[in-house]
């Protein structure tokens, strides 16, 4: 991973750089002396993890994670000399999309480095759960023969209204597919594709094990093992992991994108009951994705897209009717 260090203690910064070079492929992307710079780091040269200080002059660890969260989202943890000292600050930073928080490390005199474990160990957690982000590095722009711009889009109680209201206004004639994971039994996914298909006027079809997606698809997720997207861009049905309460899990098909997919997109999660699917968007969104929450006005269960709110995985939060406009301002070539 190419990974940002924002701090200004000179000290601080030899010992996060110093914890980086010690570990196998990762490397220093660049270091800022505030929140100032670093945003208009992030914004010319985007990494794919940013170490952020909290106390900075000119411009807070809270504030700059605000601002690269809504220009340039990366994946970004806090560290910073106390977490119990700072705890407010630190949840604020998360509430604007820090994915997690670690003690600083200390550089003694003689040069070693003291107290990196725990910063290490957050460091392994975060590059599995975003991976190398090597669709953001420059020099490698998506080009019209590649695949699709891809949208994502979780849902549950509600969903299938909200699900078809999505789709009627959105373009026909875009280089762009639609992938639904709608918590449903697969004695009704067959039914639900007809019946949204009926609604919108599009072909609306049940996703096959080994079908990848296609400009003008629109696939649903069509059994109770979980929907995932395979290293090969494939879509596959898995029934690990067993654990997961919702099946097809909105998380795990949301985290396996996040993982394979080559470009960002953009993902959706709307109404329903639960956290599913709060998890995978934050993913999404620490990869560069652009990620839509539905609004409370227009859902009929607000727990999912409130839990990814809350955690500060959604871009934009949106009423159903408001989501077709941003897609196509985003998404359209």
């Amino acid at each position: 991973m190419r990974i940002g260090i924002v701090n200004d203690v000179r000290a601080a910064c030899e010992a996060l750089r110093r914890v980086v070079d010690s570990l196998p492929d990762h490397e220093v992307a660049w270091t800022a002396a505030d929140g100032v710079e670093a945003v208009a780091l992030a914004r010319r040269d985007r990494p794919d993890l940013i170490l952020m200080d909290l106390i900075m002059p000119h411009l807070d660890g809270v504030q700059a994670t605000r601002q690269i969260m809504a220009s340039a989202p990366c994946a970004i943890l806090v560290v910073t000399a106390t977490v119990s000292g700072n705890i407010g600050l630190v949840y604020e930073a998360m509430g604007f999309g820090a994915l997690d928080a670690v003690d600083t490390p200390m550089l003694g005199a003689a040069g070693e480095v003291s107290g990196a474990g725990a910063l290490v160990e957050k460091i392994g957690m975060i590059a599995k759960l975003v991976g190398a982000a090597e669709s953001r590095r420059p020099g490698r722009p998506a080009t019209a023969s590649g695949p699709p711009r891809l949208v994502v889009v979780g849902a549950s109680t509600g969903g299938p209204k909200a699900v078809s209201d999505l789709v009627v206004p959105l373009p026909r004639d875009w280089n762009v597919a639609v992938v639904i994971v709608q918590h449903v039994d697969v004695a009704f996914s067959q039914g639900l594709a007809k019946w949204l298909g009926d609604r919108t006027g599009r072909a609306v079809r049940v996703a096959e094990h080994g079908q990848q997606p296609a400009a003008g698809d629109v696939l649903l997720a069509g059994t109770n093992d979980h929907l995932v997207l395979s290293r090969a861009r494939t879509l596959e049905y898995r029934a690990e992991p067993r654990d997961v309460f919702f099946r097809p899990s909105v998380d795990v098909f949301f985290e396996s994108v996040a993982e394979h997919w080559p470009q960002p997109g953009a993902a959706l999660l709307l109404t329903g009951m639960g956290k599913d699917g709060a998890r995978g968007l934050l993913a999404l969104r620490s990869r560069g994705w652009h990620t839509i929450a539905q609004d409370e006005s227009s859902s009929v269960v607000w727990s999912m897209p409130k839990a990814a709110i809350d955690t500060g995985a959604a871009c934009e939060v949106l009423s159903v009717g408001q989501m077709a406009g941003s897609l196509t301002a985003r998404l359209a070539v």
